[in-house]
């Protein structure tokens, strides 16, 4: 049976923006000719605004990361649809500052485009724009693809340390600039043991049949392979091993973030945090910040993702400074 608690009709999307947006009305205000949602408090220091988007199904990404210290704007699209460039054209020209805008874009073809649409109508109002692609996931590395690795849970990271800098009056180009170093120094990988339902018949939207998708993408794509359920201690351990080794050289110093992909219990998750913050040290990593949730699923996919990022000793500070948003906890090892 298709879901459950969905209202009547095949499109769960407006009615749950506009729950999201009755459940914060301190944090967030809705517009909806196009749809999209602004943060209603921002430093005053900033001199750039931050806007984000992609399809829903992932939630709290992106609108549970508006507010003070992260996202500006963010536009909302169907489940697993991108965005209209309109409704991002939209965001954009209400969190735009003085210098400009922005966009914090996933490495997937229909955001790339729609994102860039209304780049190009941004620029012809004057209003300038750069755009940050976050392309984190290993499961995609080196696929003879045209879009090359896709954008995954590196997103709430960029999001988060860009949105502390932006938060100090960093101007347009060195935070263009900070975004893809965030990016370079991320890597990812999502595992899951049960597909996502599918929304018109609630089962299963792909067999497993007791193996592992190892590789799995954030729309549910499947995996390159699945292979057989090793212990989770060794699971761990084999997922760090290619993330670790497809982080750029530096300092010691990381985020993890142990992410559900919607179906997994927060007990399970603070397991794979014990388990891959003990696995970093024992691979010369020092987890600096940790961030334990469902942040980035894949509608309630059961499974889990690692992101970690190589951080510069002066992103630190970013990573811990605090939010005010819907979704984001205060997560940091460093004392306040």
């Amino acid at each position: 049976m298709p879901f459950p608690f969905h209202p009547a009709g095949d499109d769960p999307v407006p009615a749950a923006v506009r729950g999201f947006a009755r459940a914060h009305p301190d944090l967030v205000e809705l517009h909806t000719d196009p749809v999209h949602l602004v943060a209603r408090r921002r430093s005053p220091q900033r001199r750039v605004g931050l806007v984000s988007g992609g399809g829903s199904g992932h939630e709290p990404l992106h609108a549970g990361f508006l507010g003070r210290g992260m996202l500006d704007a963010v536009a909302p699209g169907a489940v697993f649809t991108s965005p209209h460039n309109k409704a991002v054209l939209h965001a954009s020209r209400a969190a735009a500052g003085p210098d400009g805008v922005v966009h914090v874009v996933k490495n997937y073809t229909g955001d790339r485009i729609n994102f860039g649409i209304a780049a190009e109508r941004l620029r012809m109002e004057g209003i300038d724009v750069r755009r940050v692609l976050v392309d984190d996931d290993l499961a995609t590395d080196g696929l003879d693809t045209a879009t090359g690795r896709r954008g995954t849970g590196a997103t709430v990271v960029v999001e988060k340390i860009l949105g502390a800098a932006a938060d100090t009056g960093t101007g347009l180009d060195p935070l263009a600039e900070l975004g893809t170093a965030v990016v370079a120094a991320s890597r990812s990988l999502a595992v899951a043991s049960r597909a996502q339902s599918s929304a018109r018949t609630g089962e299963p939207a792909f067999a497993l049949d007791g193996e592992l998708d190892y590789g799995v993408g954030i729309h549910g794509e499947r995996a390159r392979r699945s292979i057989p359920r090793p212990p989770t201690e060794e699971l761990v351990g084999r997922m760090l091993d290619e993330i670790v080794g497809g982080l750029p050289d530096g300092d010691p110093a990381a985020v993890l973030v142990v992410n559900g992909m919607g179906g997994t219990s927060l007990l399970e998750l603070y397991v794979l945090a014990e388990l891959a913050s003990a696995g970093l040290a024992e691979r010369g990593l020092e987890p600096a910040g940790l961030l334990v949730g469902t942040f980035v699923p894949a509608l309630d996919m059961a499974g889990f993702s690692l992101t970690v990022t190589r951080l510069r000793p002066d992103w630190i500070p970013l990573w811990a400074a605090p939010a005010e948003t819907p979704a984001f906890p205060r997560a940091t090892t460093e004392d306040q």
